[in-house]
């Protein structure tokens, strides 16, 4: 029933959306499917807390990609999405094996130890990818109490340096860590990339790989907020639903997480936005190879370029383009491509790039 007196508004636009830069692929909008989707789903009243319509579909969305006893928990964020996982998979003593650039190591401020209460135990790696001779490096001790007790190997895919998993490497990962007794959680925040670039469907390095839960990712993909947990195996995990509450990610209007999950799922959006990411990220790689004294530090298999020169270069270039130093001392940045980054935006980009070095 339309109001007699409909509120009115005075919001009005405080940004220039011609505007593109590199610095991340949260910086996009929202995807006008997932717009849509969401003013669907508007309107009327739907049961709160995941009760609703929307949510249920969901789950026969999520079965499709990652088999029939997936169950997905949606969620507001990633971080989110990482604590309550992690939190699933261990008791109050438990640790978690991960890559020291792991996103739940570097970026989540402390939240999976303060928050979730568990140790990370982290391992240097030259590409992002932990391997089992790597987990291994910490992967002892679970009989002595004075030392946190390996329960979880978490990897990320694609990783937090751009690059990505084959399934035989995470099939191994899983093999190995289940044989240990411990769990493996995939922080999945950039999912739909990795399986662009494999030219995969997800459950070939997920579920059928021996992922036993996955933090699976929206907003980077499209997505106005949201993303969720996934539980692939049952067995691996507990009091899911009780952990995303204490864990404040249990949303009360949960529809209009769902169903932007959905938009992106349940047919090809998701795949239709990861493919052209990463086709605009090797755009720039291309176009960055040919600037001489610019390196390209990792392969570049998703929608991420990591790259040195000279930081006069980069304080500049930042001017006219946002990015982000990775490593400021080194003189290494990173640059992202989303889903609605252009051809123009990139070639505007190695212009400028070129300008500069070729001011410096």
């Amino acid at each position: 029933m339309t109001p007699a007196n409909p509120p009115r508004t005075d919001a009005r636009r405080h940004h220039d959306p011609e505007v593109r830069g590199f610095a991340s692929d949260n910086y996009a909008g929202a995807h006008p499917e997932i717009l849509a989707a969401l003013a669907l789903a508007n309107g009327g009243h739907q049961i709160a807390y995941g009760e609703d319509d929307y949510t249920a579909h969901l789950q026969q969305v999520i079965r499709g990609h990652f088999g029939a006893t997936a169950e997905a928990f949606p969620v507001f964020n990633g971080t989110g999405a990482n604590v309550t996982a992690l939190q699933a998979l261990t008791d109050r003593w438990g640790a978690v094996i991960c890559a020291d650039t792991a996103h739940i190591n570097v970026d989540e401020c402390g939240a999976p130890e303060r928050v979730g209460g568990l140790k990370l135990l982290t391992v240097p790696t030259p590409d992002g990818k932990l391997t089992p001779e790597l987990i291994d490096r910490e992967a002892y001790g679970w009989d002595d109490e004075h030392r946190a007790m390996p329960q979880v190997v978490s990897i990320t895919q694609n990783t937090e340096l751009g690059t990505v998993y084959t399934p035989e490497e995470i099939r191994a990962i899983c093999e190995h860590a289940h044989g240990l007794g411990m769990k493996v959680h995939l922080d999945g925040s950039r999912i739909a990339n990795a399986a662009a670039s494999l030219d995969v469907p997800m459950r070939t390095f997920t579920n059928r790989a021996g992922v036993d839960v996955l933090s699976l990712g929206g907003t980077k993909n499209g997505a106005l907020f949201g993303e969720a947990v996934v539980v692939l195996n049952p067995d691996a995990v507990r009091h899911m639903k009780h952990l995303r509450k204490l864990s404040m990610q249990l949303a009360s209007k949960m529809r209009f997480v769902s169903v932007q999950l959905e938009a992106l799922l349940a047919k090809d959006l998701w795949l239709r936005n990861a493919r052209h990411a990463n086709e605009m990220a090797q755009r720039l790689a291309e176009g960055v190879r040919a600037v001489d004294g610019v390196e390209i530090l990792h392969p570049v298999q998703a929608n991420a370029v990591f790259a040195r020169l000279p930081n006069e270069v980069s304080e500049r270039l930042q001017q006219r383009y946002r990015f982000y130093f990775w490593d400021e001392a080194a003189g290494d940045v990173r640059w992202m491509c989303s889903f609605d980054t252009t051809a123009d935006d990139v070639d505007g980009f190695v212009a400028a790039l070129k300008e500069e070095m070729a001011a410096q």
